[in-house]
């Protein structure tokens, strides 16, 4: 279904946010599009919601799949103006996920277990929120590929990633939170400004009265940006990502510095999340 607006979808069609998971997918340009829709949908979301500007056109299967809301997401606070009015019209605990387009979500044991049963899982381990790493993705020729975005031959880097403690507005360390960098943010950090430098994000999450998500991709109550309870490891998923590969190469201030983001560290992407557990980026907990 179209809607004409967020306003508009939160008075037509607010019924899709009653049963969670829900996944809030935002349409940048017009690249890989439908392969984001079909993922999210395959992995067992309820409800996608598609923030999307007017001229991208869907096929007419995702069509009739998907809450389209007419949203310029390139706008500046466009993230926090999509989001925030989701989670305060969404009933308390629904479970929510956002992205943007050629991003796609891998979580541990992903190909037999749905988002559905992560999630029931998470939830009675008395969490509300799960941090993800958000790997960037990349084409292995950019010659044959100068938007980088490669599903076939998608490479990914298997080192160089690490953790800061985080700190407060007072210098004091945040418990059980940290700054997590690396990907091609890190190795090509010259054209990256140093606040989008981070890979963590609170992807999925549970609505609940109060909460906002701000934009640094953490939320206004901070135990939703910890990486784990007190008390043992909890699971973490991967936001695997072209999105910042294909900035770089659609930017003319960094296109032409950049003729490969290949380097001895680079492997192929199998689309696996065994792949994930085995290279740290993704935690399975206590879910065996």
């Amino acid at each position: 279904m179209d809607y004409t607006s967020l306003d508009d979808f939160l008075v037509r069609g607010r019924a899709a946010l009653a049963k969670g998971p829900v996944a809030l997918i935002l349409a940048e340009d017009l690249v890989e599009v439908d392969g984001t829709l079909r993922h999210h949908l395959k992995a067992g979301f309820r409800a996608v919601l598609l923030f999307a500007p007017p001229e991208l056109v869907l096929p007419a299967d995702l069509a009739a799949q998907v809450h389209r809301i007419a949203f310029q997401v390139k706008s500046e606070g466009a993230l926090m103006r999509a989001v925030n009015p989701i989670v305060e019209a969404a009933p308390p605990t629904t479970w929510l996920y956002y992205c943007y387009n050629a991003e796609y979500l891998f979580h541990p044991f992903c190909e037999t277990r749905s988002v559905r049963e992560l999630i029931a899982f998470h939830a009675e381990e008395r969490r509300d929120a799960m941090l993800c790493y958000v790997v960037d993705l990349y084409a292995g020729d950019l010659w044959a590929n100068p938007d980088a975005v490669d599903l076939e031959n998608a490479q990914m880097d298997r080192t160089g990633y690490y953790a800061l403690a985080r700190k407060d507005e007072a210098g004091h360390v945040r418990e059980r939170q940290l700054d997590f960098y690396g990907g091609i943010r890190w190795r090509f950090e010259e054209h990256i400004p140093k606040d989008r430098r981070r890979i963590d994000r609170i992807a999925l999450f549970r609505a609940q009265p109060g909460l906002r998500l701000r934009a640094d991709h953490t939320f206004s109550i901070q135990e939703y940006n910890t990486y784990a309870c007190p008390w043992h490891h909890n699971m973490t998923a991967s936001v695997m990502s072209f999105r910042t590969a294909k900035a770089l190469k659609t930017n003319p201030g960094s296109t032409y510095d950049i003729n490969s983001f290949k380097w001895h560290n680079s492997v192929r992407f199998d689309w696996h999340s065994q792949q994930l557990m085995e290279l740290g980026l993704m935690e399975p907990g206590q879910w065996f």
